[in-house]
């Protein structure tokens, strides 16, 4: 018997091998879950904080003018923003002597891949999201063909990873750009990366969040109703600019929520 089917037999026989928790009435249980609940509660207004003041973090002026090598040909930074205006850059190690080369991407950056989002709900809120890595463009093409990721990804040609602090560990910086200037607004790595692919945490590590007005944002930053903006990933009206207000109006709410709630994003999501 092989060593999974003889770990399922045990665990069917209730040999548990550790010192499980006390086991309680469903009354008790409930109680418990309620007491967890008030520090579940109190996390997530304290990670509302720490976006709030994400937003009102200082922007670096991008001054070089990069080069990567996209599916379209050579690319600058600007151009990875796809005409939105903020962009998210995910530095993946897929290179010569990064193991797994060159069937395949780092296993932990992979495992990043694989957890990203629908981008068209990114994109709703005027942001992109990109990988990089050295590798060239056909060696990309193939692995992301091979594990069905649809991001796009585009090759690294000179000092960005240096620049930006992922030459050495995979990491994430956010940018906006104001015309033709380009500006780093953020940047996570090492466990950071743990909680990205998910679209509210992307939007949380951006320069102006999830563009909704229950968030605190400086004033005079894009914001729309919560749930009024939300589509079917294939729903989203691309002919138009993807800036929030042009599609803060349409749209219905989630079946059964009230406007009232609606009105108010907090006490929608039950924080």
């Amino acid at each position: 018997m092989d060593e999974n089917k003889e770990r399922d037999v045990k665990s069917r026989k209730g040999d548990l091998r550790f010192n499980p928790p006390p086991i309680v009435s469903p009354q008790e249980w409930q109680a418990a879950r309620q007491q967890l609940l008030v520090k579940e509660k109190a996390l997530f207004r304290a990670r509302d904080a720490l976006a709030a003041e994400r937003r009102r973090m200082p922007w670096m002026l991008v001054e070089k003018a990069y080069a990567f090598d996209g599916p379209k040909g050579k690319a600058t930074l600007l151009d990875l923003f796809e005409g939105r205006r903020q962009l998210i850059v995910y530095r993946a190690f897929f290179e010569p002597g990064v193991h797994g080369w060159p069937e395949h991407a780092c296993d932990g950056c992979s495992m990043v891949a694989d957890h990203v989002a629908h981008l068209a709900h990114l994109n709703a809120r005027d942001t992109t999201l990109v990988f990089v890595s050295r590798a060239p463009q056909a060696d990309i093409v193939r692995v992301k063909a091979r594990m069905e990721w649809k991001m796009p990804w585009y090759s690294i040609t000179d000092s960005f990873d240096q620049d930006f602090g992922v030459h050495e560990w995979h990491g994430t910086n956010a940018f906006i750009h104001d015309g033709d200037k380009v500006f780093r607004t953020y940047f996570i790595d090492a466990r950071g990366d743990e909680q990205m692919g998910n679209m509210w945490n992307y939007l949380d590590i951006t320069a102006l969040g999830r563009q909704e007005e229950w968030e605190d944002s400086p004033e005079g930053y894009p914001q729309t109703p919560p749930y009024k903006w939300w589509r079917w990933h294939d729903a989203y009206d691309h002919s138009q600019s993807s800036q929030p207000s042009n599609v803060a109006d349409g749209g219905l709410a989630p079946k059964g929520q009230s406007a009232e709630r609606n009105a108010n994003g907090r006490e929608a999501a039950n924080r």
